[in-house]
């Protein structure tokens, strides 16, 4: 008796291609396993007898297979239409069975992952009748019909670990392939192949100019359906120099390219035309896919993201760091891993060139110079008008809760700090709006926020129907390549004013205001506790604590506390116990977030989560998610637009002020799409 194999079972309708993409699985495993190959079109008992042949299947193949056994079953001659010749399939490392009904309700607990394959349904009868016409095209509605009352009594596809369409290009095997290495179940097996992902190249190419980032960012990734553009819109010069250097745009195109959405314990990952999804907490999947080196950099080249994942956490991930599970109604997470990437270095005014080595690269890197060029260009010349936002003065947001609402969860909260359950309470709330079809154009509406108030995290995120428009100014987390960790929370706003005397004034009343510094010192506090959990003992230190930095339409008091990570430390955990930042939640964080969740009785989605990078180098920057717009579009071509804000309460916060003080950080967005914040 052999070892119980990996058994992966390809499902699907007729005509969706099922032997083809089996038999080229097989092929790509036998480089590396053993592989058994069983179709069950060989066990049916005749044109009637989908049901009986999944029975056949189950009791005489799999089972005995599973234990690690030959499996000895009975062939149907479908030109006698009876039994045909005994016969025998070996277990092996891998068994890969494939036909209608592989992964029926009575086989799935014999089963490792199951694979569904979907094509057009067009498709399917001339494929099946292509191959099979002779001898099939009589029974093809007879076959049809039993397919259709399986399936609705047992919803396979809901079950699959990978859905794939199948469009009979040829890429589906790899798709697949590539798909199954996300799996628990079956990765262990793939090692090999694992083995030889990560055994990337990366090319690297630097232009020496300095393209219009926005023209640029339209010219190669405007149509792509995920694209990210980490945009340091602020001039890299003054005390946000360091953060302000690097701008990074990507999509999930080409063969390396994949998108990856977390939603209440479930990851869905996209591999081309191929759907895998896998259950466990979103930080588990993020360790396995990031954390270790491996790409080398370029000689020279000055920033540590290095191709890898983009895109957000969302707030309510807190509920795998001691907060409770809410539901959002956007994702958890969405993040597309990159294998072709344009950096731009706005202090040494170069763009550099990123592609994993492969099929593809040397033409996408033509078309990515080709791009920076132009754009460049016409970043000499440049003429055109300042961006605007189609139908924005039209936008008529609502604030989720009145300003009477929202002063009595103040007061409520100052309750919470007098009984002793929390030191400071960051209250948040929300402005929506739900627009027609064509009222905001998401792109100009990110370009017209990046031109009214730059900032050196500036976000412009697409996956699909959910777009992510951000200027946030402060940094949640930087872990280095060689783990150096760095966290810059922000408490503590200040509006700009027009009048150079009144604002110095107002900077002056931040710098020496006792509540700002005590909020931040508490938040500051707070991290060097949440990076002690996996600094080297000793590395932790503040170097720099209540900083005025100036944007602008506000002033920002801002602290830097830096530590050192301890080698061999998983990565992903260490962004977990971070998580969500502590200027977004309060102090102590997870008995804070509890009360959060009763003051503000909604999920915050998006917004006080994180935006940033996870790169092949083990680095990753990530912002906090503020004056960040959020934009999800509606079956009937609409879309709802909603935008947090929040201030942090101490026990002699002013109800008044602290009002003020969400008008003045919304003033920004608000400004920049042409309207005001909702009265009332």
């Amino acid at each position: 008796m052999s070892p119980a194999p990996v058994i992966i079972a390809i499902d699907g309708l007729s005509g969706a291609g099922k032997t083809t993409l089996a038999i080229e699985l097989a092929a790509r495993l036998r480089e590396h396993h053993k592989v058994s190959l069983f179709h069950l079109e060989d066990i049916y008992p005749g044109w009637n007898g989908l049901t009986a042949g999944i029975e056949r299947y189950t009791s005489t193949v799999l089972a005995p297979l599973h234990r690690g056994e030959p499996a000895h079953w009975v062939s149907w001659d479908w030109k006698a239409h009876y039994d045909g010749e005994p016969r025998t399939t070996q277990p092996a490392e891998i068994v890969l069975v494939e036909g209608v009904g592989a992964a029926a309700a009575d086989a799935r607990h014999f089963l490792s992952a199951v694979v569904w394959a979907d094509a057009p349904e067009q498709d399917r009868r001339s494929r099946a009748l292509a191959r099979d016409g002779e001898s099939y095209e009589p029974y093809w509605d007879e076959w049809a019909a039993q397919e259709q009352e399986w399936l609705a009594a047992d919803d396979v596809p809901a079950h699959a670990d990978v859905r794939v369409l199948n469009l009979a290009d040829g890429a589906a095997p790899a798709e697949v392939l590539q798909a199954l290495q996300y799996l628990p179940a079956v990765a262990p097996a793939l090692l090999p192949e694992l083995a030889a992902r990560r055994g990337l190249e990366l090319r690297a190419e630097r232009i020496d100019s300095a393209p219009d980032p926005a023209r640029l960012f339209a010219s190669l990734f405007g149509r792509s359906a995920n694209a990210v553009w980490l945009d340091s819109s602020l001039a890299p010069d003054g005390a946000a120099a360091e953060r302000s250097r690097f701008s990074i745009m990507a999509d999930d195109g080409g063969p390396s390219g994949q998108s990856a959405s977390h939603s209440s314990g479930r990851t869905e990952v996209s591999v081309g035309n191929a759907i895998v999804r896998t259950e466990g907490p979103f930080f588990r999947w993020l360790d396995g896919v990031w954390g270790r080196r491996a790409v080398r950099s370029p000689e020279d080249y000055p920033c540590e993201f290095t191709l890898g994942w983009l895109g957000y956490l969302g707030y309510e991930l807190k509920r795998e760091t001691g907060g409770s599970d809410v539901t959002a109604d956007s994702p958890d997470a969405c993040l597309l891993f990159a294998g072709r990437a344009v950096v731009l270095d706005h202090v040494e005014r170069t763009a550099w060139l990123l592609a994993l080595d492969g099929p593809d690269a040397g033409d996408w890197l033509e078309t990515a110079r080709t791009a920076v060029t132009e754009a460049a260009s016409a970043a000499v010349a440049d003429s055109a008008p300042a961006p605007s936002v189609p139908g924005s003065g039209s936008l008529d947001f609502t604030a989720r809760d009145s300003e009477a609402a929202y002063k009595a969860k103040i007061k409520e909260a100052q309750h919470q700090i007098a009984e002793g359950n929390t030191y400071e309470v960051c209250l948040t709330t929300a402005l929506t709006a739900d627009l027609p079809a064509g009222a905001v154009d998401p792109h100009q509406a990110y370009l017209a926020l990046r031109r009214r108030n730059p900032a050196p995290f500036a976000s412009y995120l697409r996956f699909g129907d959910l777009t992510v428009a951000s200027t946030s100014p402060e940094r949640f987390l930087r872990i280095a390549a060689d783990g150096g960790m760095r966290a810059e929370p922000i408490k503590g706003t200040r509006h700009r004013d027009a009048d150079p005397a009144r604002d110095a004034q107002l900077r002056q009343d931040l710098e020496s205001s006792p509540k700002d510094r005590a909020e931040n010192i508490m938040i500051v506090d707070l991290l060097r506790n949440d990076l002690s959990h996996f600094a080297l003992p000793g590395s932790v230190s503040v170097s720099r604590l209540c900083a005025i930095e100036s944007y602008a339409t506000v002033h920002q008091m801002v602290s830097t506390v830096d530590a050192r990570l301890r080698p061999g430390m998983p990565r992903a955990e260490a962004v977990a116990a971070c998580f969500p930042a502590g200027s977004m939640t309060g102090a102590p964080k997870v008995s804070t977030m509890a009360i959060l969740d009763r003051l503000e009785d909604a999920p915050r989605g998006v917004y006080s989560g994180a935006i940033g990078y996870f790169s092949l180098s083990g680095a990753t920057d990530l912002a906090v998610a503020i004056r960040t717009l959020v934009l999800t579009d509606g079956p009937d071509g609409g879309a709802g637009l909603s935008l947090g804000v929040g201030g942090a309460i101490t026990a002699d916060s002013s109800p008044e002020e602290e009002y003020a003080e969400i008008q003045t950080k919304a003033f920004g967005v608000l400004s920049a799409l042409g309207t005001e914040f909702p009265p009332g």
